[in-house]
């Protein structure tokens, strides 16, 4: 099965709907219409993305439009994990982390099992490099992430225990290479008895690095894992796990604002040192070993605000 995404005009959503009247099927989640035709499933969205799915899609789509522009091949990596190209338009799991240059804030860490006909719809929906979203598109697309059904594992490290296994010596790499570890082990848990055909982590370090911090910990890597830098600009699931990492670090900004009343931005910049020096007029230095990494330069910035 193949597929196919273009985007279209809303007038033209309007023509093709009327153009497949006698071929609409209930129509999903988040869709405008769906239809079926012999050669191919049809989805429209609202944005004026329309995925054409089937065993032969091509003749279809370009009734209304092009294909929408391709990503550019990967380099081929310095390393013997990297993925083949297949992978990418096959049933794999991805995964990635967010929060780990905030002061503030927990590092989230999500994997998601995206399946190979499931790729189309989530590029249709949107789901693409996070870096390229805003904060309220990735918490929308979070949401029809979840409502798709797309199986995934979240995982938090509050910033007490961060702070704990920093004074251990443990580096930030180790502690993502076991959570991204972890995650990963519960997801492969939840989807069975399905195999992914691979799993594809966000390059954050070597694959060599990578098993040292699991072999310290009498872990192994799992099978048929890859690693890849810029991933989620090739993958649509390590994408979508980098969304659900991102909105989980998004939402638990939230609540820490809502919990102490105070402004607490993202990032390790100047108005960082500010925001953690009301923290600790209001609350107490003990309050940054709840909240914040304590080894970042921004402590001692914001102790001399004070």
């Amino acid at each position: 099965m193949s597929h196919i995404v273009i985007k279209v005009p809303k007038a033209k959503l309007e023509k093709m709907k009327t153009h497949y009247q006698n071929q609409l099927k209930p129509t999903p989640n988040n869709a405008y219409f769906q239809a079926k035709t012999p050669s191919c499933v049809i989805t429209a969205y609202l944005s004026g993305k329309v995925l054409f799915q089937g065993k032969s899609p091509e003749a279809e789509s370009q009734k209304w439009g092009t294909a929408e522009e391709k990503a550019a091949k990967p380099k081929k990596q310095a390393h013997n994990y990297h993925p083949p190209e297949s992978l990418f338009t096959s049933s794999h799991i991805g995964s990635d982390e967010a929060g780990t240059g905030d002061f503030f804030g927990p590092i989230t860490v999500a994997a998601a099992y995206v399946r190979e006909h499931q790729i189309g719809q989530l590029k249709a929906i949107g789901v693409r490099d996070s870096k390229h979203l805003s904060d309220p598109q990735i918490t929308d697309l979070a949401k029809q992430i979840v409502e798709m059904k797309i199986p995934y594992s979240l995982l938090r490290l509050p910033n007490k225990k961060y702070n704990q296994w920093q004074r251990k010596g443990w580096t930030q790499g180790k502690m993502k290479t076991l959570l991204h570890h972890q995650a990963i082990a519960k997801l492969l848990e939840k989807i069975e008895p399905e195999t992914p055909d691979g799993i594809l982590i966000d390059q954050f370090a070597q694959p060599s690095v990578y098993q040292k911090h699991l072999r310290s910990e009498r872990l192994s890597l799992q099978d048929n894992v890859y690693f890849m830098t810029k991933a989620e600009s090739y993958s649509i699931a390590v994408a979508v796990g980098s969304i659900l990492a991102r909105s989980a670090f998004v939402k638990a900004m939230n609540k820490l604002e809502m919990d102490t009343g105070l402004d607490v931005p993202k990032g390790a910049s100047g108005k960082v040192d500010r925001a953690a020096a009301e923290m600790i007029r209001h609350y107490g230095e003990d309050k940054l070993e709840e909240v914040a990494k304590v080894h970042f330069a921004n402590t001692e910035k914001a102790k001399k605000l004070v």
